[in-house]
């Protein structure tokens, strides 16, 4: 049996495990319990601790609730009961020294999600020859409420303290401080993004990998009309002291309440990133043109179809359209580019791939063509049979940590996805953490993409003339 390894960090020892060549560290803290003292405060330092500190197990998760309805069917969750959620955890090879860093960063709409469920496991990124940290960070109301007299941003300031540790402490764990690239889907590509947007965070990174992720941050006043309601529906003021006086259990039961029937594209408003002159000077989708980290960004096809299950796509109407349309002044011709681009799809389908592109290939798009430092643009068109999700949004995640073996990836690909295609993806994935070129053409003005499919190739981007329409 091998000898546990140990590895010494500012505010102490650790002792891991290893396992099929690979160095595990679980559940270290990166900061201090953000709660009692410091809830909706900025991330304190983490406490030093005396003797070993065993490392075995994932820390405690972010208060949330399970992803709800057929979602839930797909998505799973992990909680693990107590405070000292602001934690980090390793994956480094054996022989690690100088090795290239990734910091995944979990998605979840900034609410849900955790660095603990077992697709997101780090070692067939260490068995490459890199060193893979994930963190947990505070979500829903405890990270993300906007309130009079307290910090703003507070997840992505908890991430930003991630990043931060792990610059300062990866050495010890065999990784390059100087080669970290900072990775996230769906919320958690978001939070890159945010990262990128703070000069003191992205001074810190070397490359950035965004998967379906958000790139604009809103107003105060836009981003905290869930804390504002919220606040109303518990008959509490808006501030630390109103929230403070709300346990978190409280404040995820009204949450929920809030939320019912709602879903990423209507309904309820969801927690957003707060354009803040402390956390978050201005919006990622403005600052991200002009930096020089070079990035690998994507989506997939048919985002919307884990958000729509096909009843509620079949019930989605032409006056639903035509009102969405017109809120998110989406000119007629769009439309009509659009049904041209899909023929024989129905008014949900096309309000759906509207809604995806709008929220997601537009903005990537136009960011890709606004930057001149590396940029490499990719679309994950496979399809899934599952509940006729298609390319829905998470699919790609088991093929790009290679686990399709994982129950995880299974809800969403089922038993038979193409191992090829996640030998590729990861690939690729890999590549550019190592060496910040994945393989394929910088995007350009000839707009060169890469399509991964049952047969992966590089091609101009689809759909471009439709997309182009979009605002």
């Amino acid at each position: 049996m091998s000898v546990a390894p140990q590895v010494t960090v500012s505010t102490g020892i650790v002792r891991g495990e290893a396992i099929d060549g690979v160095r595990r560290y679980l559940g270290i803290p990166y900061a201090a319990a953000p709660f009692g003292p410091n809830r909706f405060r900025a991330p304190q330092p983490a406490p030093a601790w005396e003797g070993v500190r065993d490392t075995t197990a994932f820390g405690p998760t972010a208060p949330q609730h399970p992803y709800p309805g057929a979602v839930g069917d797909l998505l799973g969750s992990v909680e693990i009961p107590g405070d000292e959620i602001l934690s980090v955890n390793i994956w480094a090879p054996d022989d690690a020294a100088g090795a290239p860093v990734v910091l995944w960063i979990h998605g979840g709409a900034l609410e849900r999600g955790t660095a603990a469920l077992p697709l997101y496991d780090g070692a067939s990124f260490a068995r490459a020859g890199i060193v893979f940290a994930s963190i947990n960070y505070r979500l829903g109301s405890e990270g993300f409420s906007v309130l009079d007299d307290a910090p703003r941003n507070l997840g992505l300031q908890d991430a930003a303290a991630g990043l931060a540790w792990v610059h300062s402490e990866i050495a010890s764990f065999g990784g390059d401080p100087a080669q970290i690239t900072v990775m996230g889907e769906s919320a958690g590509g978001a939070i890159v993004a945010g990262l990128l947007a703070n000069p003191s965070s992205r001074s810190l990174v070397a490359r950035a990998i965004i998967e379906s992720g958000p790139l604009e941050a809103q107003t105060a006043k836009k981003a905290g009309r869930v804390t504002a309601q919220l606040a109303k529906q518990l008959g509490i003021r808006a501030d630390r002291a109103g929230f403070l006086g709300a346990s978190p259990a409280k404040l995820l039961h009204a949450r929920r309440r809030q939320a019912g029937g709602s879903s990423p594209l209507g309904g309820a408003p969801g927690f957003q990133f707060a354009v803040d002159a402390d956390s978050l000077p201005r919006s990622p989708h403005e600052v991200l043109a002009d930096t020089e980290v070079p990035l690998l960004i994507g989506s997939n096809t048919d985002e919307y179809r884990l958000w729509f299950p096909p009843a509620a796509l079949a019930g989605i109407s032409p006056a639903k359209l035509l009102l969405t349309r017109l809120a998110l002044r989406i000119p007629r011709t769009a439309v009509a580019a659009y049904r041209a681009t899909f023929p024989g799809a129905s008014t949900g389908e096309i309000f759906g791939q509207l809604a995806t592109d709008f929220m997601l290939r537009a903005p990537l798009t136009r960011l890709a063509q606004a930057r001149t430092a590396p940029t490499y643009v990719y679309e994950f068109a496979w399809q899934s049979t599952v509940r006729d999700l298609r390319a829905a949004h998470a699919l790609e995640l088991g093929f790009v940590f290679d686990r399709l073996g994982d129950p995880e990836a299974q809800r969403l690909a089922g038993a038979d996805a193409p191992q090829n295609l996640a030998d590729e993806m990861h690939s690729a994935w890999i590549a550019f953490i190592k060496t910040g070129d994945p393989g394929w053409p910088r995007f350009g003005p000839e707009r060169m993409t890469r399509l991964f499919d049952t047969q992966t190739s590089t091609v101009a981007q689809r759909r471009a003339e439709a997309l182009d329409l979009l605002p």
